[in-house]
Parts: C-alpha cells; structure tokens; sequence
C-alpha cells in the first residue's frame, strides 16, 4: 500500500511506516494546498495529514471513489479535518490521544508559572543590558500557591493540567465542562463560564477546537476577569477571540496572557507582540522528540491496522 506523509517526521515513525508501505514523504513543512490534498486522496491507500492541512468538505467532493480510505492525522486535535464531510466520502479519520497529554499539559504550567512570574519580561530585560540589579520592588508578579486555577475543558489535557496546578503548585481547582467529571484530585466543577472566569486567578483553556468553541472566550468573559488574572491558552488559537485579547491587555484590564496557539496561526499580531505582559511560544505543546515520536508512531499504527484489515485504534 501507499502511505502518503505530510511533514518530515523523526525517523522512528519513519523506519517503522517504510517497514508495512511504500511511503511517500513530503519534505515540506508549510501546509497542504487544496489541489495537493485532492492528488494525495487520488494516489495514496492512506495520508497521515497534520495541524495546517485544511481537509474541508470541499477537499472531499467527489472523492467517493478515490483510493484514499483513511486519514491517519498526526495529533490530538482535528478540527482541520471536516470529519462529517470524509465519511460521507468512505474515508475514516484518526488522531493521537493520549501521547500529547503530559506534555501539553507541562507547557500549559509553564506558561503559568512564566505569565505569573513575568519571566518573560525578566528575561528580555536581562538581555537588554538595562537591568539593574536586584530590589525590593522590582518586577512583582503573582504568587500561584493558594490561588486558584480555572480550567475550560476536563478532558485528559485538563485533568493533566489540574494534577500539577494542585499538586505541584498548591493551588485550588475549578472547572468548566460540558459534563460532570470522575476526578482523582480536588477539583469543584462550576455553573457557567461566566463564574469561572471571574472566579479565578489562572484561567487556563484546554478544549477541543472547531466551530463549537471558536471564540468561545470573546470580550464579555474577558471582561469578567479579575484584573490580576492570567489567561493561558495552549488549545486552539481560534477558541479565544484574539482581538478582544489585545484590547483587554493594552488596556491592562488582565493582568496577563501566556500563548502557545494563535487565531491566525502562525501569523501573530504585531500589536500582541509589542506588548510586554503576554508570554507568546510558537506553538511547542508536543516539541519534544520523544513526544512527537509517540504521536508519529501512533498515527502509523492506525495505517498499519487499516492495511491489516483490524479495528482503527483511536478513530474520530
């Protein structure tokens, strides 16, 4: 069979797919043009896609009859791939839960601690050469110990993120779900978004992206915010409404935002970069090699049971 890969991949995920297909890999790291995302589903038994690669229903039309039969993507989140519209053309879908988890879950404390802390502003005023020295007052943030940290969305990446706010940091866990959770740590589910954003110190974000969610943080929840709060978002870009972000940082009516995703990914606002009180990463949730590994590996084995004819590990 002919495996089609969208993305240089570590050479683990490599050595394991050339071992069952005949793979092509693409050697590019910019996403999929429509008519490259038609050939692929023309020429190739499976395509393991990736965040960028927008499979929309248009993508799909007409490729009823077309060799691909599934999209084996690489990473959790799917909400580039119109799931509903690759069904109606024979085509499954599947992701990667479970190996982002932790990782994801660490850089989301990470922006915490970096939000809160000001580290980022610490660290472009050493290299400034202005910094001083040390004093009493100098660059006081936020303590995150017996504060209290409000995660949207409880699913694994939530739960993993309430873990170490709780357990390494002290803090108190609040959360907004669709549905009651069984949890193994303290944690109290509130009413509405609207009590969890003006209740807690931390907002951090972690639900699935797509039409659902987009903006689902917008001008009213940030408004509802303490003024010392910190907004974190390690989900989707689109889920927060980048614009009222902005406003209500250079207006200073948040105390901070720490991103790792961005509504128009990856071009980020100039007028987000000038300011000092939001940590921006360019999107490193999963960078780590073994991670990423993990998830590669995981993609082809969802090739590798479709090519022996057995049930899809983890299909969307």
């Amino acid at each position: 069979m002919e495996l089609y890969i969208t993305r240089p991949m570590p050479d683990r995920v490599l050595d394991r797919a050339r071992a069952f297909f005949n793979v092509t890999l693409r050697e590019q790291n910019t996403a999929l043009k429509k008519g490259e995302m038609r050939a692929a589903l023309v020429l190739y038994d499976v395509v393991i896609p990736t965040l960028g690669d927008l499979f929309t229903a248009e993508v799909f039309d007409g490729m009823e009859d077309s060799r691909c039969r599934l999209l084996a993507n690489f990473g959790v989140g799917y909400n580039h791939i119109d799931v509903a519209a690759a069904r109606a053309a024979g085509i499954a879908v599947t992701n990667t839960p479970g190996a982002v988890t932790d990782a994801t879950a660490d850089i989301a404390l990470m922006l915490m601690l970096m939000s809160a802390r000001r580290a980022g502003e610490g660290e472009r005023l050493v290299r400034s050469g202005h910094w001083t020295g040390w004093h009493p007052t100098q660059m006081l943030g936020l303590h995150l110990g017996g504060k209290t940290c409000g995660i949207v969305g409880m699913g694994r990446i939530g739960q993993a993120i309430a873990r170490r706010a709780h357990y390494g940091l002290g803090m108190k866990v609040i959360y907004h779900n669709r549905s009651a959770r069984a949890l193994d740590m303290p944690a109290r589910q509130v009413g509405s978004l609207a009590e969890l954003m003006a209740s807690a110190d931390c907002v951090v974000i972690a639900v699935p992206g797509g039409p659902e969610t987009r903006h689902l943080v917008g001008e009213a929840e940030l408004a509802a915010m303490r003024p010392h709060a910190r907004l974190i978002n390690i989900a989707r870009g689109d889920v927060v409404d980048e614009a009222a972000l902005i406003a209500a940082l250079q207006a200073g009516r948040i105390g901070g935002a720490g991103l790792d995703v961005y509504e128009f990914e990856p071009d980020v606002p100039e007028a987000l970069c000038a300011l000092e009180n939001v940590v921006l990463l360019p999107h490193l949730g999963t960078a780590a090699l073994d991670v990423r590994e993990e998830m590669g590996l995981m993609a082809v084995e969802n090739a590798i049971a479709y090519l022996e004819g057995r049930d899809l590990q983890n299909p969307v």
